[in-house]
């Protein structure tokens, strides 16, 4: 059961169902009179609930000191004539005026908790976000680009078309894509600050002011519905806990007839020569450790199936090796020297292996860098890319 109310940009329903408020837009009203009706769902909606209500203010990109107080007032009136029930205000940490305004009324009434919705979406984010491992980044989509942009035309992308890389962690694959394609507008977003900092810098010394780096939750974007010909989003998915989410969003932004692009890789593939049985162990070992922390580094021959649960049709899937043998060795083992500094120096140590594990771990990581730099040897790093149409 979904009631619906709405002013001007703003609105609001109610999902009896989920016992949640939930409003979208901007909230700026001259009165509190503007927004009665609204504020009377909210009310109506506190009285039918039991337990838990939640108040998602997740999509509010903008809210004024009137519409605070009325929507406090009505949150504490609540919170004092109804002692049982516990009231959860969600917001994002991408809307940070939500979460600078709303976290004091837990201290008018101790029924009422702010939540940051998306604190818990992104496990792997601290991991990427390590100073050393972000350069490392431009050398992996140096190695990938050999083959995507191959690839990416046979998968609907051509010139002009306005793009959205989603999840851009530090924009060189945007970078690429405008040189390349020259589309009419592309938008880079990602929830990552140190990644977009990044970003930024790079695009300012090219002097790049066409692409426009956004902060943001991929899981609910403040983008408008059907609005991009063509969506990337690479190698994230399979660190995302909740990659169906991700995917309802990259569905919603994408115009019909349009096309989503994924990439994700299976790291149990990693392969080298030789040495081939300690790469191969340590490489299990990845996707384990992976799972522990809700990521999923084997997800990329899931690809055409996530894709068409989300809703997309016209499916294609095709997966390439980036090998040492594509370019300059010595860049596929800086790379592999990054993954062992990451997987094995931190994640590794932050779930408690033992020392002797992690030095067998630690060997997988040296022996694939020994295949890449052998003359004689091999060493690969296999990626599955996918796409699906939204429907017309």
């Amino acid at each position: 059961m979904t009631a619906n109310s709405s002013s001007s940009v703003f609105t609001s329903q109610f999902d009896m169902s989920n016992q949640e408020f939930i409003a979208t837009g901007v909230l700026r009203p001259r009165s509190i009179a503007d927004i009665a009706d609204d504020l009377r769902l909210l009310r109506d909606g506190v009285e039918t609930v039991q337990g838990v209500f939640y108040v998602n203010l997740k999509r509010v990109t903008h809210m004024n000191s009137t519409a605070f107080r009325a929507l406090a007032r009505v949150l504490v009136d609540a919170s004092h004539s109804r002692p049982e029930l516990q009231i959860i205000v969600l917001a994002s940490s991408v809307v940070t005026w939500a979460t600078q305004m709303f976290r004091h009324l837990s201290d008018l009434s101790p029924n009422i908790k702010m939540e940051i919705y998306d604190s818990a979406f992104y496990p792997g984010q601290t991991f990427v976000e390590n100073q050393s491992f972000i350069p490392i980044l431009r050398t992996q989509t140096k190695m990938t680009w050999r083959h995507e942009r191959e690839i990416l035309p046979r998968h609907g992308l051509h010139n002009g078309m306005t793009i959205a890389d989603i999840c851009c962690g530090i924009g060189d694959f945007a970078m690429l894509i405008r040189k390349e394609f020259n589309p009419a507008r592309i938008v880079a977003l990602d929830h990552s600050m140190p990644s977009l900092k990044y970003a930024r810098a790079v695009a300012e010394q090219f002097q790049v002011r066409d692409i426009e780096y956004t902060y943001g939750d991929a899981s609910q974007m403040l983008f408008e519905s059907d609005q991009f010909d063509f969506v990337t989003c690479r190698h994230s998915l399979q660190i995302f806990d909740r990659p169906e989410l991700l995917l309802r969003e990259l569905y919603r932004i994408c115009k019909p007839g349009g096309r989503v692009y994924i990439t994700n890789e299976k790291n149990s593939h990693c392969l080298g020569e030789p040495r081939a049985d300690s790469i191969q162990w340590t490489y299990n070992e990845v996707a384990k450790l992976f799972r522990h922390f809700d990521m999923d580094v084997e997800m990329g021959p899931k690809g055409a199936r996530l894709l068409l649960d989300a809703g997309f049709e016209n499916v294609k899937i095709e997966s390439f090796m980036v090998t040492n043998l594509d370019g300059d060795p010595q860049e596929f083992a800086d790379v592999i020297a990054a993954w062992e500094d990451v997987y094995a120096g931190e994640m590794s140590v932050k779930r408690g292996d033992p020392p002797d594990f992690i030095t067998r771990f630690r060997q997988g990581f040296r022996d694939h860098i020994f295949a890449a730099l052998h003359p004689r040897g091999y060493a690969g790093w296999p990626i599955w890319a996918a796409s699906g149409q939204k429907p017309l």
